[in-house]
């Protein structure tokens, strides 16, 4: 029996016999029972002969088991991230892969393993190279142990995935939780979604992990205003916390009563090597801390931080033939510059390897960074002896100056670059690689994400980190952007405007199926356009298309624009400047136009022409709401509660319309924004719908809600059908040419709304009615286009101007 097979978080797991182990991204609960038969059942289908276990990991139940099989089963585990499968397969080998499914080489082993090896892991910051860490059972052990106890880990306690497991931070927390009988909540979901937060409020999480990056989306979502009573203790690893972040975060779990732990550690010491006691973090947040349980410091002669510990690696693998070596390393050089100080704390104060050599002096890479940041600037520094490459968000001449006078570089060897977001590996930390590759050109091929983004949206340059919401994508872009994407990546994501494009890339997959498919809310957007038109021209007698109009309005509002009050009144622009351009022209050629219809205030005063209402409520609701988000505290309180904050907003919508009776006419009840802004609402709360109950909740709602509200049962039918469809049908697959014509109609939904009034009356003496409505779809349709066109000229012209303006 090989080491490996000591491992107690792989072989003990029926001693916490029915306590939960695991719970599922669907909710569904795992016990350690239950886990411990799967276990067995994979360990005995990889069998007695010690093999090569390649494992891409992925933050679920069957990535785990295998994990943990492999373990128990004496079988050294390579673990990676599925997208470096392919790489590490050609570099090593492996006699069996499990990738989703589980492929099997060969029945034995075509490898000499070495007795102690049992993971491995690549290093830091170079996911998917051939250089591996190989790791112990007793450094896995050890570790696991060491970090179970200092956090005091108990059996009540819940983790959530908030890393990756292939990461070797995320790896340790499952380790940890299993050694101690505590549950693991898993979740591939980031702290930005409010799904992450539905699960750690359901399932009672009471402990987060994160790297430096993850505290940075915290502040964004609000983190500070969040209620998350079971919340007993925070992590932070991966790279090093700002002390006034470190000092702020403690201070906010002292308030809140959970503790704050700033850790060091390097996947060459299995995770851990250090951590800074929560009670220390607020005097001294600039520290790593002290070793952790088994664990010692020393520092060189020259300042480098050098540990010791049994969860130091056996050493590194290059190739298959380092999988036979033992023990080559005994102390672990850290690489980075430390001082112990007078309380006994270690301190990092540099990167040893973080030098260049550029004009004969020495650049100190960490220092130039923080020199930056005491400048307001994020920025990511990287480069080589020719070059120093400055990634930094925000302004760019700035700080090209502040670089160049503090450190005495000439331009020539100072290369500052603006992006969107610093370069980041997966695991959080910043991919330096990235950066340094950005003193070159990018290639951007055809057909790819960015030329997609960059032909929907008018933008020239699409840097990879850039996502569509980042770069000015809203309901009236994503229609096409949505179709053209899926032809590119052979499906479309559900979380793709939010997703970054160099990520979106590596998501490529086979080519589309024969049907595509187009997201539901696409199809109600072409449809209910066709039956206004129809409906007004008198083809058919179908109504209720502009209320479901208003529906799908404000569920795009939900997925685009909140909780940003700029990208709120952005919207309303984009739809209030054309429709106002428009009926100003309407205005000249005919009386039935007049300038309160231009001014879009007709839903007050009912004195012009009635049927551009759903244009003025649109934008007065996006207006009104853009002053509300304003606030603060009701950005905090939607980003933590999303689906409760929309049902209070219809609450509100439903109280503003109590005044509207029957004595008040059709148009006044239901064509006016007090009457009407209530639909766009209840699309809010559809979006917002994300657990079973909630879509159940919103079901009840319209069907209590909309029933009565019109007194024309064909009518309210419409709304409800396309209302249903958009909460319980994400998707649907039809033919290519019926694709092409949805997104075109949808995509030009504004004008073909605004134009088909001055189209039809012309024609309806002298063409069929079907015929009629065609032509109106196609007038609106050729106006987008040209509108579009004029829009991306003057666009582009604005930004050549700031960016002149802002250097």
């Amino acid at each position: 029996m090989t080491a490996t097979a000591d491992l107690g978080f792989a072989a003990g797991l029926a001693a916490h016999g029915d306590r939960t182990a695991l719970v599922t991204p669907d909710g569904a609960d795992i016990s350690y029972r239950e886990l411990d038969d799967r276990v067995a059942t994979a360990a005995a289908r990889l069998g007695p002969v010690r093999r090569l276990v390649l494992l891409a990991a992925r933050n679920d139940v069957d990535s785990l088991v295998a994990y943990l099989a492999a373990l128990r089963g004496g079988h050294p585990v390579l673990l990676t991230a599925p997208a470096q499968v392919a790489a590490l397969s050609s570099a090593y080998d492996p006699d069996v892969v499990v990738d989703g499914r589980w492929t099997e080489h060969r029945a034995g082993t075509a490898h000499d393993l070495h007795p102690d090896l049992a993971l491995l892991l690549s290093t830091s910051g170079s996911t998917g190279s051939p250089k591996l860490v190989r790791l112990s059972a007793d450094s896995l052990a050890a570790n696991a142990e060491a970090i179970a106890q200092y956090l005091d880990i108990r059996p009540t306690d819940r983790a959530i995935t908030s890393l990756p497991v292939h990461y070797c931070y995320g790896l340790s927390v499952v380790n940890s939780n299993l050694l101690r009988g505590a549950g693991l909540v898993l979740t591939d979901r980031s702290v930005v979604d409010p799904e992450f937060w539905t699960a750690v409020r359901e399932h009672g999480v009471t402990a987060l992990h994160g790297v430096p990056h993850t505290f940075d989306l915290l502040d964004a979502v609000g983190f500070e205003r969040m209620d998350l009573p079971s919340l007993r203790y925070v992590t932070q690893a991966g790279g090093r916390l700002a002390p006034e972040s470190v000092s702020r975060f403690a201070r906010l779990g002292e308030e809140r009563g959970w503790r704050l732990f700033v850790m060091y550690g390097q996947t060459e010491a299995t995770a851990r090597m250090a951590y800074l006691p929560p009670e220390l973090a607020l005097a001294h947040p600039s520290a790593i801390g002290v070793p952790v349980p088994g664990g010692e410091f020393d520092l060189a002669p020259d300042g480098e931080l050098v540990y010791r510990g049994p969860n130091v690696m056996l050493g590194y693998a290059h190739r298959p033939a380092d999988l036979a070596l033992g023990r080559t390393t005994h102390e672990l050089r850290t690489g980075d510059l430390a001082r112990r100080t007078p309380e006994g704390l270690y301190q990092v104060i540099g990167r040893k390897n973080r030098f260049l050599k550029l004009c004969g002096l020495r650049v100190d890479l960490d220092r130039v960074e923080r020199v930056l940041a005491e400048e307001g600037f994020e920025a990511a520094c990287a480069g080589d002896d020719d070059v120093l490459v400055v990634a930094v968000r925000g302004v760019v001449r700035p700080a090209a100056q502040l670089v160049r006078a503090r450190f005495g570089l000439p331009a020539t060897n100072a290369h500052v670059v603006r992006v969107r977001e610093i370069p980041r590996l997966p695991n959080g930390k910043v991919d330096y690689a990235a950066v340094a590759a950005l003193g070159g050109r990018r290639p951007s091929g055809c057909g790819s994400v960015a030329e997609v983004f960059g032909s929907a949206l008018g933008v020239s340059d699409v840097p990879g980190d850039a996502t569509f919401v980042d770069l000015g994508g809203d309901s009236l872009s994503y229609v096409r952007t949505s179709v053209a994407l899926e032809r590119v990546l052979g499906h479309l994501p559900k979380d793709w405007p939010t997703t970054p494009v160099a990520e979106l890339e590596a998501r490529r997959g086979p080519a589309p199926a024969r049907l595509p498919s187009i997201e539901t809310n696409i199809v109600l957007r072409a449809l209910a356009i066709v039956l206004v038109v129809g409906s007004h021209i008198g083809f058919f007698d179908i109504t209720g298309g502009a209320h479901l109009l208003l529906v799908v309005a404000g569920w795009n509002f939900a997925r685009f624009v909140l909780p940003v009050p700029a990208r709120m009144l952005r919207s309303a622009a984009l739809i209030a400047v054309p429709s106002a351009l428009w009926l100003a022209y309407r205005v000249a050629v005919t009386d039935d136009v007049t300038f309160v219809n231009v001014a879009l205030v007709n839903n007050f005063v009912l004195t012009g022409a009635v049927g551009y209402w759903f244009v003025e409520v649109v934008v007065h609701a996006l207006v009104a709401l853009a002053a509300v988000f304003a606030l603060p505290v009701v950005r905090r309180v939607e980003r933590a509660h999303g689906f409760a904050t929309a049902v209070a907003f219809l609450g509100a919508a439903l109280v503003l319309r109590l005044g509207l009776d029957a004595t008040h006419s059709f148009a006044e009840r239901n064509m006016t924004t007090v009457g009407a802004v209530w639909f766009f609402v209840l699309g809010w709360v559809v979006q917002r719908a994300e657990a079973r109950w909630q879509k159940a909740v919103v079901l009840v709602l319209a069907l209590a809600l909309i029933p009565g509200t019109f007194d024309d049962r064909s009518r309210e039918a419409v709304v409800v059908v396309g209302l249903v469809l958009l909460v319980a049908v994400a998707r649907v697959r039809l033919p290519k040419a019926v694709v092409a014509a949805v997104t075109l109609v949808a995509s030009a939904s504004l004008y073909i709304y605004l134009t088909h009034y001055a189209v039809f009356p012309a024609l309806l003496d002298h063409l069929p009615r079907w015929l009629v409505v065609v032509a109106s779809l196609v007038a609106g349709v050729v106006t987008w286009q040209v509108a579009e066109r004029y829009r991306r000229v003057a666009a582009r012209w604005c930004r050549r101007v700031l960016s002149r303006r802002g250097g």
